[in-house]
């Protein structure tokens, strides 16, 4: 299935803007804001096969690089940086959509500067957050602390997990969300990794597993 990307720009204020990349789909049934991960931009190929995969599911989507990204800086901005980034684009995607229920969320950072943003201030017309790959911690570190703010969230979550990601503790990702309920959903992706890669003793490809993320996505969105 070949869909039509289109380059826009989505401003911050009169001085500052970011690139984004708009996918509608005919027959479109909803939209999907999304934000990268800390080290890719909107067009990494992981970034680039979620839209496309989302878009054959008839899911429109809106990737956007971050203003750091944007500018070619390897350090992340500041998450009050990055919230000015995630209303931008969601005012952007009302503009070009604004007959499509509306999400977002992201990979990893993304998602994780998305419901920061949310748990701040409530994200308009917001119909729910997707998270693929939240970052509950850093490899190594485990801890729940950065999961603190979601207890401020009061519209639908999902998380989209691989049972071996090193950001996601699975004990500690089966409480968080847990913690969360009814308002928070688990898709676990059996051998995963943060990246969504499965090993190949494991006996499963890739795109299987991204698709078997895809389609919890598509059926959750549909039901909120």
């Amino acid at each position: 299935m070949v869909v039509a990307m289109e380059e826009v720009t989505i401003q911050l204020d009169a001085e500052r803007s970011v690139s984004g990349l708009w996918t509608r789909p005919d027959g479109a049934t909803a939209l999907l804001v999304l934000a990268h991960g800390a080290g890719a931009g909107m067009a990494h190929k992981a970034m680039a096969a979620t839209a496309e995969g989302l878009a054959e599911r008839g899911i429109a989507t809106l990737r956007y690089n971050f203003l750091y990204m944007e500018r070619g800086s390897k350090r992340p901005d500041s998450p009050a940086l990055a919230h000015e980034a995630v209303r931008a684009a969601l005012a952007k995607a009302a503009d070009l959509a604004p007959d499509l229920p509306l999400f977002a969320g992201g990979r990893s950072f993304g998602g994780r500067m998305t419901s920061q943003a949310q748990a701040e201030q409530a994200l308009a017309g917001v119909r729910g957050l997707v998270f693929f790959a939240f970052p509950l911690h850093p490899p190594g570190k485990p801890g729940v602390e950065r999961a603190a703010h979601l207890a401020e969230i009061e519209v639908p979550m999902l998380f989209l997990q691989g049972t071996n990601d090193e950001f996601a503790r699975l004990d500690l990702l089966n409480e968080t969300v847990a913690s969360l309920r009814p308002r928070a959903s688990l898709m676990l992706a059996e051998f995963a990794d943060h990246s969504f890669h499965a090993p190949a003793k494991s006996g499963r490809k890739d795109p299987e597993v991204l698709a078997e993320i895809l389609d919890a996505c598509v059926t959750w969105m549909a039901a909120n």
